[in-house]
Order: structure tokens, then C-alpha cells, then sequence
């Protein structure tokens, strides 16, 4: 139908996946858009279908019935080379119920025949239609400036752009909709207990109890070797830009089948772009447990992930509401050690006196001296340290350090940088 590349042209993005297969698009998709200085939100749906007994159908319909409700305006899409069909008469009888201003748009006008034919759409009685297409853009100019007379006439300011971002990420099932569900207070993501129904990264602003954050909620990641339909690897594309444009990463495991080689891989995509860490052990409710469980599975996971390690552990339970605002928190508190700076008087009194009493070794016979250390801007906290030959750093020391710095300065579930200058 066009739809998610309708959306795509007007949020400016390639949020939406697009594909030649109908049902694609599962969750409500958000994007930011803004025409003649107006900013607005556009959503984009699941296709309506009615009297289906499919799980997935079902939900879709559901999604669509409440984004009806949220909606100020809404485009009511069709396709001029198939006219009206049954299902597009039984979603005018739910749009006329609605009272909502609905914009009859008629997709795929790509010649002047083809114009003609979109008068056949006046029948359904919902006012004008706009002959458009999404794939190339002719026509939503007047679409967009017939929308902007009913939406609110006041410019609405663009979203907060510097607001903490945390993405979650985990295999499928693990309970990452329902997360996101359980804080929004409402079904906004689709949720069935069928591995991989996310295939969109949905964007969820939260604003609660004196905290304001974007949520991401993106599709389960699979080993590459179960990659084997287009879709799938177009939403595991989406969860790695997710992970790229987040500042924490919540990645969850389900509690049930512990810390596995892929939870491991995707610790180390957030490690290797320098996000903080936040896991999160889900289904703990359905571990049987003595009053040693909780640390000997803290201790597991510590070991394979060493050597960063430095890493809150909570452990949850999403329908139990078990410890889902301490997550949040931990989120908070890493979002914050990862923007930190530390000043270079305290950093100086602190961490060259451990560097005097446990200097790095000498090589060659030559003893190395670390004269001076600063914070540097980058992406994560960064620290460089002067010293008169650098080159003869070692490993293990680095990690002395590295250490040091995570004892002495709460850097707790952030990479660190160390740079080993010339003084």
C-alpha cells in the first residue's frame, strides 16, 4: 500500500522497513516531521485487517484502533491500481465512527490516467482525496498544507535532542516490548510470545517521577546464521543503529537460559562503541533460588565478560514489576558517569600517588615516569597520561590503571579511554 514509504518521506528517514510484502510494518512506528515551520508526529501502522484470527493480524488491528484514538488527523491510504475493496469499505465505517478529520489519500498516481481513476474514491463519503505518491513525493506538498489547517496552529517546538537515550537490546522474547510497555503505562508495542514480532526500533519518550528519556525498543538479534529473510536482516540493522545513535545500552538475557555466546556478542558491539552497560536479567521470577543464587549468576556473568566487568546487574521481572524503576535508574546513573569529567586537580592528587607507589615496570633498564594526567572530550570518559616514554606501557598495567580510575571514580558501567602520551 505505501504506507511506511509514505512515512520515510516525511519523517526525512528510513525508520519504516519497506517491503514488497504486505504486513511488514507490526508496531505503531513514530518519526518527527515539520512542514512550513510545523512540527507534528507521524505514525505509521500495521495494515487493518478485520475479522482475522491471526495472532499477528489481531494485535495489528488493535494498534491501528489506538492509534485511531491518540491521532489529531489521519491519512487514510488507498491504492488507485486495485480501487475499493472490501476491506477499504469496513475501514471508512471505523474512520467515519472515529469523528477524526481523515484525509482520503490515493496512492501509486504516477501518470494522468491514473489521476483519473482517483474520483472512484469519493464514494467512500470521506471528503476529498489526494492523489499522491510516496515513492516519489508528487503531491504530498498539498496534502501536508491541507493537514496543517486542522492540526494545532501554534509551532510545536522539534523534540529534545539531548535527552538520554537507551536502547534495549536482546534476543527475541526476552521481554524487551514488555518493558517498554510496563513504563509507558499502555500496549504501545506489540507483544506475543513468537520470537522476533519487534522488526522496527520504536522510539518511546518517557517522562516520569523526574526523569525524561527516550526509550528504543528494537528487534530481537539473531547469529548471523539465522539471518535468512530480507526483513529479519533489515530489522537487525535497525537494532545495531539503534545501538548506535543510544547512550546506555539495556541489554537483557533471559534468566532461564543464562549469558550465551550472543548476549556476549552484543555486549561487545555496545564495549566496542563505547555505550554504557546496563544487564538486565529477566524471567528471574521462573529461577528457583537459594540465598547464594543471585551472586554465583552475578559471578558468571562478571567472568565471561572480563575483563570489563565493571557492570550493573539487575535482575527483573517484567510481569512481576520486579526491580523495572531500579533498571531505569542504574540507566540514569550509567548515563551520567559516561558524560562526566573529572577535574585534572583531583585527578592528578588521586591517581598520581597510586601511580608512585605502583609505578610501571622498567624495561630495558629504563624507569618510566608518568609526570601529569588530564580528562580529554570524546565519547566516552578518556583520560590522557604524560609520561616520558609511552611506548613501554604495557597491557597489564593499562588495565592497572584502568582499574584504579574505576575504584577511585564511580565510572561504573562506561568504557573508559586511556591515551599514554609523550611528555
Amino acid at each position: 500500500m505505501g504506507k511506511s514509504t509514505l512515512f520515510n518521506r516525511l519523517t526525512e528517514s528510513r525508520q519504516a522497513i519497506v517491503d514488497d510484502e504486505s504486513g511488514v510494518t507490526r508496531d505503531r512506528h513514530y518519526g518527527q516531521s515539520d512542514w512550513s515551520g510545523q512540527f507534528f508526529t507521524v505514525v505509521d501502522t500495521g495494515g487493518y485487517v478485520v475479522g482475522s484470527e491471526d495472532v499477528f493480524e489481531s494485535a495489528i488491528r488493535e494498534q491501528v484502533l489506538i492509534t485511531i484514538e491518540e491521532a489529531d488527523a489521519i491519512f487514510f491510504l488507498l491504492d488507485v491500481t486495485t480501487g475499493i475493496t472490501d476491506l477499504d469499505d469496513a475501514i471508512a465505517a471505523v474512520l467515519r465512527k472515529s469523528k477524526k478529520p481523515v484525509f482520503v489519500v490515493a496512492n501509486k498516481v504516477d501518470n494522468n490516467f491514473l489521476y483519473s481513476e482517483t474520483a472512484v474514491f469519493y464514494a467512500l463519503g470521506l471528503g476529498d482525496v489526494f492523489p499522491i505518491s510516496s515513492m516519489t513525493g508528487s503531491g504530498t506538498g498539498e496534502l501536508l498544507d491541507a493537514a496543517m489547517k486542522v492540526l494545532k496552529p501554534e509551532p510545536i517546538e522539534p523534540p529534545e535532542s539531548t535527552i538520554p537515550k537507551y536502547a534495549i537490546l536482546g534476543k527475541p522474547n526476552v521481554g524487551k516490548s514488555s518493558l517498554i510497555n510496563i513504563l509507558s503505562g499502555t500496549p504501545r508495542n506489540i507483544v506475543t510470545p513468537i520470537a522476533g514480532t519487534t522488526r522496527d526500533s520504536i522510539h518511546v519518550t518517557y517522562n516520569q517521577f523526574g526523569q525524561e528519556f527516550m526509550l528504543i525498543d528494537t528487534a530481537g538479534l539473531r547469529k548471523k546464521t539465522k539471518v535468512r529473510e530480507n526483513l529479519e536482516f533489515y530489522s537487525v540493522m535497525r537494532s545495531i543503529r539503534a545501538l548506535e545513535e543510544s547512550d546506555v545500552v539495556l541489554l537483557m538475557i533471559d534468566a532461564q537460559e543464562g549469558l550465551d555466546s550472543q548476549d556476549i556478542n552484543i555486549f561487545h558491539l555496545a564495549e566496542k562503541n563505547k555505550k554504557g552497560i546496563v544487564i538486565l536479567v529477566n524471567k528471574w521470577d521462573l529461577i528457583e533460588k537459594n540465598n547464594k543464587t543471585t551472586s554465583v549468576f552475578e559471578e558468571e556473568i562478571r567472568t565471561r565478560l572480563a575483563p570489563f566487568s565493571d557492570i550493573p546487574i539487575v535482575f527483573t521481572s517484567i510481569p512481576e514489576k520486579q526491580r523495572v524503576y531500579k533498571a531505569i535508574d542504574m540507566a540514569k546513573r550509567v548515563y551520567e558517569n559516561r558524560k562526566q569529567k573529572i577535574s585534572t586537580s583531583h585527578l592528578n592528587d588521586v591517581m598520581l600517588e597510586i601511580i608512585e607507589r605502583t609505578p610501571p615496570p622498567s624495561i630495558k633498564g629504563k624507569s618510566i615516569k608518568i609526570k601529569y594526567i588530564t580528562q580529554v572530550t570524546g565519547v566516552c570518559p578518556s583520560f590522557v597520561f604524560f609520561c616520558n616514554l609511552p611506548q613501554y606501557i604495557k597491557e597489564p598495567y593499562k588495565r592497572f590503571i584502568e582499574n584504579q580510575l574505576r575504584e577511585k571514580f564511580d565510572l561504573l558501567g562506561t568504557p573508559i579511554l586511556l591515551y599514554f602520551r609523550q611528555k
